[in-house]
């Protein structure tokens, strides 16, 4: 009969591990790739804004960018951007406080995925760098939701 020392259980034990981890490594890489790719969620209030911008959240300086929110209310229920009075500010990362935003693209309402009727505009960075989409919103008539203030950072290759 063969019987293993603890020496030889502990050594045993370190390999199984170490092929584990080492078989765990590329599911971590690829689970850090989607996630770059993934939407982003920010929360002010009582509303939700998924962020998404294409391509792929991988905007290039001088080429049109196209970004949406699809703005919801505590519940799920989707905000069209007819009753918001919505507002984009896209400002350099680095700006001294109370600077002028470096463009206000025009909203206007999209389809995107599943999203009907969201807020939505297409942005051409000026340069490489890094940015801030500053988005504000109100409620219209007949819409009932608290004013709105939502933040993301975008880096522009």
């Amino acid at each position: 009969m063969f019987r293993l020392s603890n020496q030889s259980k502990s050594l045993g034990l370190l390999v199984f591990l170490g092929l584990l981890v080492e078989a765990a490594i590329p599911s971590a890489l690829q689970l850090n790739s989607l996630s770059v790719l993934a939407h982003e969620v920010e929360v002010s209030g009582d509303v939700a804004a998924t962020f998404h911008l294409e391509p792929n959240h991988n905007p290039r300086a001088g080429q049109s960018a196209r970004v949406w929110f699809a703005l919801t209310r505590r519940g799920g229920k989707i905000i069209p951007l007819e009753q918001c009075h919505c507002k984009l500010a896209v400002y350099p990362k680095e700006r001294p406080e109370g600077d002028k935003p470096l463009m206000q693209p025009p909203l206007k309402a999209i389809s995107a995925e599943k999203y009907q009727g969201i807020p939505g505009a297409d942005i051409v960075f000026p340069k490489a760098g890094i940015y801030q989409l500053n988005l504000s919103g109100t409620a219209k008539k007949k819409a009932n939701f608290k004013p709105f203030k939502l933040s993301y950072t975008v880096t522009v290759r």
